[in-house]
Order: C-alpha cells, then sequence, then structure tokens
C-alpha cells in the first residue's frame, strides 16, 4: 500500500479568513492529507494566542476528515520534512502575492528539492479578504462576519468584548 500524499498549508492564520478555508478545502480534494502548519510567528504581533488561532482553525475545518491542524516553530520546509510532506500548498490573492511566494517556493525549492510547491488562486469573491485587513476592521468595530467561518466571527466577537 503506498504511503499517502501529505500536502502542508502554512501560515499564521490571525485569523483564518473563508480565503484560507477556500484554498484548504481545495486543497483537500488533491491531497490525502492537508496538514494546516499554524505559525508560531515570534516575529509578528499576533491578535490572537497560538491555543485561539489553532482552536479557530480547528473549529472553522472541522468537517473535513483529512484536514489536521498543527503548529510550528522555525523554517517551515524542515516541518514539511519531519511530516514527510510531498507539497507545499500556497494561495495566491495578486501578482503581488505571487512575487513574493513564488521567490518563498525557489528558497524552499532549494532547501528542500523532493518538496513541490503548488499555487492555487483565490476564488474572486475572497481576492480582498486578508488577516490583516479582518484584524482592522474588527479591532475598529466593523463587522467582519462575511470574511470569516460563523464559528470564527464568535470567536472574534467575544475577543473583542473581553
Amino acid at each position: 500500500m503506498s504511503q499517502p500524499v501529505i500536502a502542508l498549508y502554512p501560515g499564521t492564520f490571525d485569523p483564518i479568513t473563508l480565503g484560507h478555508e477556500d484554498i484548504v478545502r481545495r486543497a483537500s480534494r488533491m491531497f490525502d492529507v492537508v496538514v494546516i502548519a499554524v505559525a508560531r510567528a515570534h516575529h509578528k504581533k499576533t491578535m490572537f494566542d497560538l491555543e485561539q488561532r489553532l482552536d479557530m482553525t480547528r473549529q472553522a475545518l472541522a468537517d473535513c476528515p483529512n484536514v489536521k491542524v498543527e503548529t510550528f516553530d522555525g523554517l517551515v520546509i524542515e516541518f514539511a520534512k519531519t511530516l514527510q510532506a510531498k507539497t507545499m500548498v500556497r494561495g495566491i490573492r495578486s501578482m503581488t502575492d505571487f512575487d513574493y511566494e513564488f521567490q518563498l517556493a525557489g528558497m524552499n525549492r532549494k532547501l528542500a528539492p523532493a518538496i513541490d510547491t503548488v499555487f492555487l488562486n483565490t476564488l474572486d469573491v475572497h481576492q480582498c479578504i486578508s488577516s490583516t485587513l479582518v484584524r482592522e476592521i474588527s479591532q475598529l468595530g466593523g463587522d467582519v462576519a462575511q470574511f470569516v467561518s460563523p464559528s470564527v466571527h464568535r470567536f472574534m466577537q467575544a475577543h473583542r468584548k473581553a
């Protein structure tokens, strides 16, 4: 029996948006297992701590049986190697995203030639959505319900009231 093909989808997911979910759901139809790798993000000031981001991500994708949510620290390509992932999945919203992601893919290819990067274009309805903008809208009292799943929206509302 052959080994399952594991794909890794890394990010900060602060918070996970409908755009992220779309990428994961599409990747889950292409690969046996998709591991969402939530970065500890020492270099970023996150709105949500690591456990909160893990919880939100797990809740948002609870209906996807071949999707796992894990955390990593350090180089994502090293984490991919430990999981024996064959593919790194990256979402692309714009040419600016593509330029940056293409450079990362090239560097990851140098570090781990056996791991390929697959780019998935974000659906046009999600192209304007970014975690940064969702956080900012939420922090300024705006409604972000159209940008995140209902479970994430409830989590964000509770966090804003706290």
